[in-house]
């Protein structure tokens, strides 16, 4: 217990007040403390020295109250870990770590962020949770942060000038009084993580609705409704809300998960709009048209007899929606999801046709496009107007191809033919998640270029297994594009590291799958395996 209170004072004090007469704190006892307390100061130094080597310092769980580096040249630090002591401020000497990319300061006692954090223009992780802020000042959001955790204090609101940390990729702010969300929290277009649990707050800004969210948690507040906006939060994977007065979406909705609850806002926003709005969320979005269809409308939805309480076709169509609510939510066709799938893609390709006509269409695209057209011609859903003539969706895409599309292959079906494309679009989805998420970057939405010249996957071996590509050639202002010849060298180191680190040859793709963008599935398939190698492994062979 004695070395647990830090100091010989506090030994004295203890044995007076509990211990005067016991035989615990015998001469001996006081001279092994006083050894364990010279082993830490001697531990301390070390780690110090250590910090000027490697520029990486640790001074986790020491219980200081002061910062103890001032003698060392630590401004190489890139990397500073002060969490749980009992620090009352951020030590202004960490404050001049100019290169420093990384502070942890967990667990600690502070209770402001001093101005002189500015200096640090390569911080990209803070972690500040569990400490007595009450307040996030506003000079904070002018540093380059890709991750913010500022949980666990005593904050009642977050400023405005949120919305600079245009990097920003993760924010928890749980456990904090917050009342309201900034609408300029809509303006982090890189934000994937969104944590407000257990705050105060009574609503959801619909400018959340803008970004491009994979996980968000506003669960234990006193939020009564999701805006209809919210389903258009078309990456969002995981949604937590349990413990809100919930009101719309309704509990027992709630309770059954994303897909019913995106389904709900879906027929929400067609009540309100009074027109289909499907096209915001293809894969949920369900029987929720109102009447009357316009003609070309007709050609795009299955003709399907409707009961009398389906709420479709009715005058009163408002009465009835509400009255079959929980069955819509509850009915899964999935021919008309499909449908509406292919619809959403068909209408993007259509439009980026008709914004530049002049565009080149890829292989890739092109071939969708081919696609798309055997799709609309063999899919008995999409039926032609015998009065009207070709669809006008279709008789666009025949004219953008120019190529006459026959009824060569008897054994396609939409089903098998939408599976594949669904498969193949989740493999890229997962590819680029895997590579943002380990990496902490944002890829353009063209994946296959941004991997093309092989330098993202480079860092991402070396993130797995350090020095794994010994020499990466990167682009420069001067030359911004690098040769085929220093593109097709990247990949191949790429793929001797994948090699070298256990990668199985079946799962090992070829380098023109990455230098020419054909085969952006099985790179995923490589880079997945890659992230799936044992960590021991990668680390014994970094060691070596």
């Amino acid at each position: 217990m004695a070395s647990s209170q830090g100091g010989v004072g506090a030994v004295t004090a203890l044995q007076s007040h509990h211990y005067s007469s016991g035989p615990h704190w015998s001469p001996g006892n006081s001279q092994y403390q006083h050894q364990q307390q010279h082993h830490t100061t001697r531990s301390l130094d070390r780690a110090l020295e250590d910090a000027v080597c490697s520029g990486i310092l640790n001074l986790s769980g020491r219980k200081l109250r002061e910062y103890p580096g001032m003698s060392y040249d630590l401004t190489d630090t890139t990397q500073a870990d002060l969490s749980k002591n009992r620090l009352t401020e951020i030590p202004p000497e960490v404050c001049l770590f100019a290169p420093l990319e990384s502070l942890n300061l967990y667990h600690n006692c502070i209770k402001c962020i001093p101005e002189a954090i500015i200096n640090l223009q390569m911080l990209t992780y803070l972690d500040i949770s569990r400490n007595l802020l009450s307040v996030l000042p506003k000079y904070l959001f002018n540093l380059p942060l890709k991750v913010l955790l500022v949980s666990n204090n005593k904050l009642v609101s977050i400023p405005e000038e949120i919305g600079k940390a245009k990097e920003l990729m993760e924010l928890d702010v749980s456990c904090n009084e917050i009342q309201v969300l900034p609408a300029q929290v809509g303006r982090l277009q890189a934000l994937r993580e969104l944590n407000i649990r257990k705050n105060c707050l009574h609503m959801l800004p619909e400018e959340l609705a803008d970004l491009p969210l994979i996980r968000l948690d506003f669960s234990c507040n006193k939020i009564t409704e999701i805006p209809p906006a919210y389903r258009k939060l078309r990456q969002l994977q995981h949604i937590i809300l349990d413990n809100n007065p919930m009101q719309s979406p309704p509990a027992q909705i709630c309770l059954k998960g994303k897909v019913h609850i995106f389904k709900y806002l879906n027929i929400q926003a067609c009540r309100m709009d009074k027109k289909p709005d499907t096209l915001d969320l293809p894969s949920l979005g369900k029987r929720c048209l109102p009447q009357p269809l316009t003609d070309s409308m007709e050609d795009f939805y299955p003709t399907k007899n409707h009961g009398p309480d389906s709420g479709i076709g009715s005058d009163n169509g408002d009465k009835r929606l509400s009255t079959t609510e929980e069955q819509l939510v509850e009915e899964e066709e999935d021919e008309l999801k499909e449908v509406l799938d292919l619809r959403k893609i068909a209408v993007q390709l259509l439009q980026q046709e008709q914004q530049n006509r002049y565009v080149i269409l890829s292989s890739s695209s092109h071939n969708l496009m081919n696609t798309m057209v055997r799709l609309l011609k063999h899919c008995s859903v999409f039926r032609l107007n015998s009065q009207h003539g070709m669809n006008p969706l279709l008789s666009a895409f025949t004219r953008g191809s120019r190529q006459e599309y026959t009824s060569t292959d008897p054994s396609f079906t939409m089903r098998r033919k939408m599976e594949h494309l669904r498969e193949e679009m989740e493999q890229i989805g997962l590819l680029r998640q895997n590579i943002e998420s380990r990496l902490k970057v944002l890829l353009p939405d063209d994946v296959g270029a941004a991997l093309m010249d092989g330098v993202v996957l480079c860092h991402l071996a070396n993130h797995i297994c350090p020095r794994s590509v010994a020499s990466i050639h990167v682009p420069s202002p001067a030359v911004p594009k690098l040769s085929m010849a220093k593109c097709r060298r990247n990949v191949e180191n790429f793929l001797d590291a994948c090699k070298k680190l256990g990668v199985p040859q079946d799962k090992l793709c070829l380098p023109h799958h990455i230098l020419e963008e054909r085969g952006l599935v099985k790179v995923g398939v490589t880079v997945q395996a890659l992230l799936d190698l044992p960590t021991s492994k990668s680390a014994q062979l970094s060691g070596v």
